[in-house]
């Protein structure tokens, strides 16, 4: 049985942007909420931060930093861990487990334990991640403005991300890499935006000093650039959800947790929001569905309790 310094209203699950949002608003409600991350936030390899107004160009760790403070100072728990199991108790909640041994009790619970991107195994993609091999213009876009942009053909979405990146330099140039096939709109679009096309599988990076100087093609020539972006594939980290037994919906970027506009899951009890829910949630976005989803549980909470004592 869970001892009593062990229940709390919420747990919330990582405690990156969309988390400590949900925590914030309910800690501010008077709730207890015990917050489990595990530490490994997604956007941890970007130096800064764009596009959260009053927070440009912070850096990532000390977003997190000034969050942390913020949702302590009223009262949420804060622990350096990770949830290994979530069971639903059959009445009003989950018995939840930890790595480090340590059960808890939660009436809901809030899942925002993100996802990973994985890149297309290329020699240095991962090495310079987050540097100047990128994914997001909008995230990066006007840091790196007017050099030598190259990208790499997206399976899912053909030339989008070239299309998309000719807003921010004139010099881009777009790799098939394993792309077969570009659509005929695809085709009138590139010579529109003056984007060439470089057909062939990318063999790795070429880099000096630590600077990216060129794509490297299976052949060995190298097509000087400075920027790279490419398309990951995204993997949601979604395996508690899936193990209460949360239903799915395809994207064309994979699978994702079904969320109605609240992050309400169709497990009973349960949200989701930030990346875990879909891939295109920014820090801002994601903190924006951390709230909504605290604000609703806190509102559900409160007229549960009104019903149960009227009852009584």
């Amino acid at each position: 049985m869970v001892i009593n310094e062990n229940e709390y209203d919420v747990v919330v699950v990582g405690g990156s942007a969309a988390g400590l949002s949900a925590a914030l608003i309910l800690g501010r409600s008077r709730r207890s909420v015990l917050v489990v991350d595990a530490g490994e936030p997604r956007n941890a390899p970007a130096a800064h931060m764009q596009g959260y107004l009053s927070r440009d160009g912070m850096s990532p760790a000390e977003f997190l930093a000034v969050g942390r403070r913020e949702v302590t100072a009223y009262g949420v728990e804060l622990a350096e861990d990770e949830v290994t199991d979530a069971i639903p108790d059959g009445a009003d909640g989950f018995d939840v487990r930890l790595a480090g041994g340590r059960a808890v009790h939660a009436r809901r619970l809030i899942v925002t334990t993100g996802l990973v991107d994985e890149l297309p195994e290329i020699e240095g993609l991962a090495e310079r991640w987050g540097r100047d091999v990128l994914h997001c213009p909008y995230c990066h876009g006007w840091e790196v403005r007017d050099q030598a942009f190259g990208v790499i053909a997206s399976p899912v979405l053909g030339a989008h991300q070239a299309l998309l990146v000719s807003q921010w330099s004139d010099d881009v140039t777009l790799f098939l890499h394993t792309v077969d096939t570009l659509s005929d709109d695809d085709r009138r679009r590139l010579a529109a935006a003056k984007v060439p096309v470089v057909s062939g599988e990318v063999a790795g990076l070429a880099v000096e000093e630590d600077r990216l100087t060129g794509v490297r093609m299976e052949g060995g020539l190298v097509h000087p650039r400075s920027v790279v972006f490419v398309p990951p594939h995204f993997r949601p980290r979604d395996g508690l959800l899936a193990a209460l037994g949360a239903e799915t919906d395809d994207t064309p970027f994979g699978r994702f947790v079904r969320v109605d506009g609240t992050g309400r899951t169709t497990v009973p009890g349960v949200w989701a929001a930030g990346n875990v829910a879909g891939p295109g949630e920014q820090v801002v976005n994601a903190a924006s569905a951390g709230h909504r989803a605290g604000a609703t549980i806190n509102n559900e909470l409160v007229f549960a309790d009104l019903d149960r004592a009227a009852t009584a």
